[in-house]
């Protein structure tokens, strides 16, 4: 088996695509966060304080709704 050189081939083949793979993956992913994070932030600057306090309320409802309904 490992006098082989096809194994040893694929072997290395398979190593460098897996550390290529790797490297793009992590680059994508940081890539994505970076996205995400500024997205993130702006959104709640731009949200009106009405329209958050309604929203609250509306879970809170639903949470009390979901209480009741548990407690049948």
């Amino acid at each position: 088996m490992f006098q082989n050189t096809d194994f040893w081939i694929g072997l290395g083949i398979g190593v460098v695509a897996g550390v290529f793979g790797y490297k793009l993956m992590s680059e994508r992913e940081q890539q994505l966060m970076a996205l995400q994070q500024p997205v993130a932030g702006a959104m709640t600057a731009s949200v009106p304080l009405a329209e958050l306090q309604r929203q609250k309320e509306e879970l809170e409802d639903m949470i009390a709704a979901q209480e009741a309904a548990q407690a049948k």
